[in-house]
């Protein structure tokens, strides 16, 4: 399969300025019929091997990628950005990737931190076009297990898909999915013996590879 990609550049916020992304866009007779703008996890950036190995995987499920850095992860190094920022570069990035969708429904989310960052901007304020949000491991607690990272969803006006893994430390199960059957038009897939970077155990109950499972379930649940 042939995949386009080319490299960008936007505005982050006017104070830190522009950041990189990059844009994968499967070619041939079906192409693209989504484009799915993708954000990394906290301690990571858009050219990690998860990231890589995640937008290959949509790519071949016919999903076009954007992923993008935040000022912090274009940098390098340091602590991370403060919410505000994060949150203006997720906009930010929803508004340049539109602008290079050529007609294509727009989604977003992320690994971890970045599907939280969508999900927080789209509950503040609507973002103009966007068809919905797919969590890649929704960090739903950092440390004893409760669901006060989840109050803010029910303001989100937006379908969500979450692809939570079994195994997840930062998303106990029996906690998510009450969080998600709460929500009007949300959905909840769980990844077998998955951990919160979808590391998975030999004793799975699929021989689908992981990656291949997390687009093929977010390909048609944007598809439908």
């Amino acid at each position: 399969m042939a995949v386009e990609t080319k490299d960008l550049k936007f505005t982050a916020t006017e104070e830190k300025g522009e950041v990189s992304a990059i844009l994968a866009k499967p070619g041939g007779p079906d192409g693209a019929k989504a484009l799915l703008v993708l954000g990394h996890g906290s301690g990571t950036n858009m050219r990690h091997g998860f990231m890589q190995e995640l937008s290959d995987a949509l790519n071949g499920a016919g999903i076009a990628t954007f992923r993008f850095n935040y000022p912090y992860s274009e940098k390098g190094g340091g602590g991370m950005d403060g919410e505000k920022v994060r949150l203006a570069t997720v906009r930010a990035a929803v508004e340049t990737a539109k602008t290079e969708a050529d007609g294509l429904p727009v989604f977003a989310g992320g690994h971890s931190m970045s599907g939280r960052m969508f999900s927080m901007a789209c509950a503040n304020a609507p973002i103009e076009g966007l068809r919905g949000i797919v969590f890649v491991a929704f960090p739903l607690h950092a440390g004893k297990p409760n669901t006060d990272r989840a109050e803010h969803l029910k303001d989100v006006d937006v379908p969500m898909l979450f692809l939570s893994g079994q195994r997840d430390k930062m998303a106990d199960l029996a906690l998510l999915q009450p969080v998600v059957d709460a929500l009007e038009h949300a959905t909840l897939h769980v990844v077998d013996t998955a951990d919160h970077g979808f590391k998975v155990l030999k004793r799975r109950n699929t021989d689908e590879p992981v990656m291949e499972e997390l687009a093929r379930v977010a390909s048609e649940w944007m598809l439908k």
